[in-house]
C-alpha cells in the first residue's frame, strides 16, 4: 500500500506506474474519496468540539440540551457518510500498485525484461538427449500418471533417488543460507485473508491461483513469502535488530488457474511444490535496500553455481513484476529439453509496501516510527529446478548424474533405475 499523502503528491506518477503494470485503478476517483473523508472528519471534529463545549455548561439549558440532540443527529449521519466512505477509500487503496524504481523498463511483457546476464556453459551431448519426462520415467524416480490419478491434473509423486534427491537439494539450499546467518523458519501454510492481502496476492489476480478451505477465513498460501512476512504484522521492531534475515521453507499451492495451455507435462508448472524462501525485514532505506537486493541475489546465483547449472539474469520490465514490487529480478535455468531456459528463482524489491499492508514498523535510533522494507527471493523451488539438474547431467546410458554438492545428502552419485 502506497502513502495517501505520496499518491496526493505524485498523482501523474502513480498513474502512469498502474498503466505501465498493466492494472487499472481510478487514482482521481481515490483522491475524490480521500478529498471527501478528511471534510467529513473534518466535520466531525468540529461538531465533537462544539458538544464537549455544551457539556460545560452545568446545569445545561433548555436550549443546550436541544442543541445537543441537533448536534447528536447530526453526528450520526454525517459518521454514517464517512465510514461509508472510508470503507471505499480503503479498498479502492489495496488496488494501487507500487510505483517501480526509475531503473526498471518500461514494457508490457516478458518481451521487454533486460538481460543483465549469462553464466555457464550450455552442455553439449554426442548423444541425442532426452526430457525430463522421459529420463524420470525410464529411472523410475517420479510418477505422473498415478500423481494425475491420485491428485488430479498436474498431480505427481516423486519416488526412489527422485524423493532423495528433492531432499538433499532442500536441505543443502537451507544450511548453506541458515550458514549465512538467515534464520532458519517452517512457517504455517494455512494462512489468514490478511496474510495474503498484506502481501499484495490479494486483491489482485492473484486471487484466482489461491487455494481457498472450507474453514472461514483459511487459505493454502502459494509461497513461504505469505507467512514469513506476516512474522511481524502489526508489531514494532528496533532498530538496531534490522535487518531480519529468515529462510522459511514450506510446501506451496497454487491453482494455475489460465496456464492449462502452458507447461502442461512434466514437473514444471504444479499446482504443489516446496520451496525455499529468503525473506528480509529491513529498514526503510533505499540505500540499504538495494544492497539487500544484490545480496539476495549473489545467494540464489551461488547455488546455481554451486549446482553448476547454467542461467541467465533478467532485470524485469514494469508489465512482467508484480504489483509489490519496485525492482524485480528473475533468473533463469538452462533447460535443454526445451532449448531455452526457464524461469527458477525470482528476486523483489517491495519498498514499505507490504509493511504499511501489514502495520509492520521498527523505532529508528531517534525514537522515529517509520514502516520497514520487506523482499523476498526464491532460493530453490523443487521440483521444477529437478528439470534443470535432470536434463543438464544425464549421461549417454540414460543415467543421471548427481551434483557433487548434493552427494553428501543423497549417498549417492549416479541415478539409476532401481
Amino acid at each position: 500500500m502506497l502513502d495517501i499523502q505520496f499518491i496526493r503528491d505524485n498523482s501523474e506518477k502513480v498513474k502512469a506506474a498502474a498503466k505501465n503494470k498493466n492494472r487499472e485503478v481510478d487514482i482521481d476517483k481515490l483522491l475524490m474519496l480521500d478529498e471527501k473523508r478528511r471534510g467529513l472528519i473534518q466535520q466531525i471534529q468540529k461538531l465533537r468540539e462544539e458538544r464537549n463545549e455544551l457539556s460545560k455548561n452545568h446545569p445545561p439549558t433548555k436550549e443546550d440540551i436541544e442543541k445537543g440532540k441537533q448536534i447528536k443527529q447530526e453526528l450520526k449521519t454525517i459518521e454514517d457518510d464517512q465510514s461509508k466512505i472510508e470503507i471505499e477509500f480503503k479498498e479502492l487503496m489495496l488496488y494501487v500498485p507500487n510505483v517501480p524504481l526509475d531503473e526498471v523498463p518500461i514494457g508490457k511483457n516478458e518481451k521487454d525484461n533486460v538481460e543483465l546476464k549469462k553464466w555457464g556453459d550450455i552442455p553439449t551431448f554426442d548423444f541425442e538427449p532426452k526430457d525430463h519426462i522421459a529420463l524420470g520415467t525410464a529411472l523410475d524416480i517420479f510418477d505422473l500418471e498415478r500423481g494425475s490419478k491420485v491428485s488430479g491434473f498436474r498431480g505427481y509423486y516423486l519416488k526412489n533417488q527422485g524423493a532423495t534427491l528433492h531432499l538433499a537439494l532442500i536441505f543443502y539450499v537451507y544450511h548453506k543460507l541458515v550458514a549465512k546467518g538467515f534464520i532458519p523458519m517452517i512457517p504455517p501454510t494455512i494462512v489468514k485473508e490478511f496474510t495474503l492481502r498484506g502481501s499484495g496476492h490479494l486483491p489482485w489476480g492473484g486471487a484466482q491461483d489461491v487455494y481457498s478451505l472450507n474453514d472461514d477465513d483459511s487459505y493454502l498460501a502459494g509461497t513461504a513469502e505469505i507467512p514469513v512476512t506476516a512474522y511481524h504484522s502489526g508489531e514494532t521492531l528496533l532498530e538496531k535488530d534490522l535487518p531480519k534475515r529468515y529462510v522459511g521453507m514450506s510446501p506451496c499451492y497454487r491453482k494455475e488457474a489460465g496456464a492449462y495451455g502452458k507447461d502442461t507435462k512434466g514437473l514444471y508448472r504444479l499446482h504443489e511444490f516446496w520451496k525455499i524462501e529468503q525473506v528480509v525485514i529491513g529498514k526503510n532505506d533505499m540505500d540499504e535496500a538495494i544492497k539487500i537486493h544484490e545480496e539476495l541475489e549473489q545467494n540464489a546465483e551461488e547455488l546455481l553455481q554451486d549446482l553448476n547449472l547454467p542461467y541467465r539474469q533478467l532485470l524485469m520490465c514494469t508489465g512482467d513484476m508484480g504489483e509489490p514490487q519496485i525492482k524485480k529480478y528473475d533468473i533463469e535455468t538452462w533447460m535443454p529439453s526445451r532449448k531455452a531456459y526457464g524461469e527458477t528463482m525470482s528476486n523483489s524489491i517491495m519498498g514499505d509496501f507490504q509493511a504499511r499492508r501489514l502495520n509492520m514498523k521498527y523505532k529508528d535510533k531517534d525514537g522515529t516510527t517509520k514502516y520497514c522494507f520487506t523482499y523476498n527471493n526464491t532460493a530453490v523451488a523443487s521440483p521444477r529446478i529437478l528439470i534443470a539438474i535432470l536434463e543438464n547431467y544425464q549421461q549417454k546410458d540414460g543415467t543421471i548424474k548427481v551434483p557433487e554438492v548434493l552427494i553428501p545428502f543423497t549417498r549417492f552419485e549416479t541415478i539409476v533405475k532401481n
